[in-house]
C-alpha cells in the first residue's frame, strides 16, 4: 500500500497547482499564443483572462497547450471558445487578447474523478491520492441524465463544466492514467498493482441504474470495460507509446 500511496502522489503532482503566467505572442489566424515556462505537460489545459478595466477581468478563451520546447522553455497554446459560465440574459463583450493577458493553466487539478472497474479499487485509490475527489455518482448522475451509459468524451467535458473537475483518473489493468478532463491528454501513467475481483459496468458508483437514450452514440449499455476506455484514451492519445504498449499487452494477456 505504501508503494502504491508514493506512485499515485507523484502521479497527481506533475500539475497539482495552477500556473499563472502572461502572454508573450498570439497569433489570431491560427488561434494560437505562446507563453514562456520552466515545464509544462502537453495537454494541459486552462484559461487566457484578459483585463477590461483597472481590477475587472474576464476570461475570454479555453486553451491547452499544443507543444513545449524544453530549450527555449516557450509552450504553445491553442485557443478554443470559452463555453463555460454561459448567460444568455448578460451582454458580451467583442474583446481581444492582447500580449501580457494572463495565462491560467491547470485550473481544477486540484479536484479530480475516478473511472475504476470495482468498489474495493475505487475506494483504495481514493484513499491513497490526497486530492479533493469528487464523487464518482455526480458522473454517474450526468451521464444518465445525458443517456449515456457508455460515456463519451463530451459527457466528461459536462462533468468538468458542471463540477470545475481537472483531472479524470481511470484505472486499467493495473494501471493508473492521469488525464486533463477537458483535453483527455495522458498526463502520466503509473504503476498501481491492485486485485480485481469484481466488475462494475460502466464503472463502480452507487447510482443503480443508468437511464439510455433510444437512439445515438453512447447509448447502448457498456459490455467491456478495459477495451472501451483504452479506445477512448487511445482516440486523444495516438502517439503515446507508453499506452499503446499497455494496449498491446492486455490484448496479448487476453489471448
Amino acid at each position: 500500500m505504501k508503494h502504491l500511496l508514493i506512485l499515485l502522489i507523484l502521479a497527481l503532482g506533475l500539475s497539482a497547482s495552477m500556473i499563472k503566467t502572461a502572454l508573450l505572442s498570439i497569433d489570431y489566424d491560427a488561434k494560437t499564443a505562446t507563453v514562456k515556462l520552466d515545464r509544462v505537460d502537453i495537454g494541459v489545459s486552462g484559461f487566457l483572462v484578459h483585463a477590461i478595466a483597472p481590477n475587472h477581468t474576464t476570461i475570454l478563451q479555453n486553451i491547452h497547450v499544443i507543444d513545449y520546447n524544453k530549450d527555449t522553455k516557450i509552450a504553445v497554446l491553442k485557443m478554443d471558445e470559452f463555453n463555460a459560465l454561459q448567460n444568455n440574459a448578460l451582454p458580451t463583450g467583442k474583446w481581444k487578447a492582447v500580449v501580457g493577458d494572463r495565462v491560467e493553466l491547470a485550473f481544477g487539478y486540484s479536484r479530480s474523478i475516478l473511472i475504476a472497474p470495482s468498489e474495493e479499487i475505487y475506494h483504495r485509490i481514493t484513499k491513497s491520492v490526497q486530492t479533493q475527489w469528487v464523487h464518482i455518482d455526480i458522473f454517474a448522475t450526468i451521464i444518465s441524465y445525458r443517456g449515456h451509459p457508455t460515456p463519451l468524451k463530451e459527457d466528461f467535458n459536462a462533468m468538468n463544466l458542471a463540477s470545475s473537475v481537472g483531472l479524470l483518473f481511470i484505472y486499467l489493468d493495473k494501471k493508473l492514467y492521469t488525464v486533463d478532463i477537458k483535453t483527455f491528454v495522458i498526463l502520466s501513467i503509473s504503476d498501481a498493482p491492485l486485485v480485481q475481483d469484481t466488475l462494475q459496468l460502466p464503472f463502480y458508483s452507487r447510482v443503480e441504474k443508468i437511464e439510455a437514450n433510444w437512439w445515438g452514440e453512447g447509448s447502448n449499455e457498456l459490455e467491456v470495460y478495459e477495451p472501451y476506455y483504452f479506445g477512448l484514451l487511445k482516440e486523444y492519445n495516438p502517439q503515446n507509446k507508453v499506452l499503446l504498449e499497455n494496449i498491446e499487452k492486455f490484448e496479448e494477456g487476453k489471448k
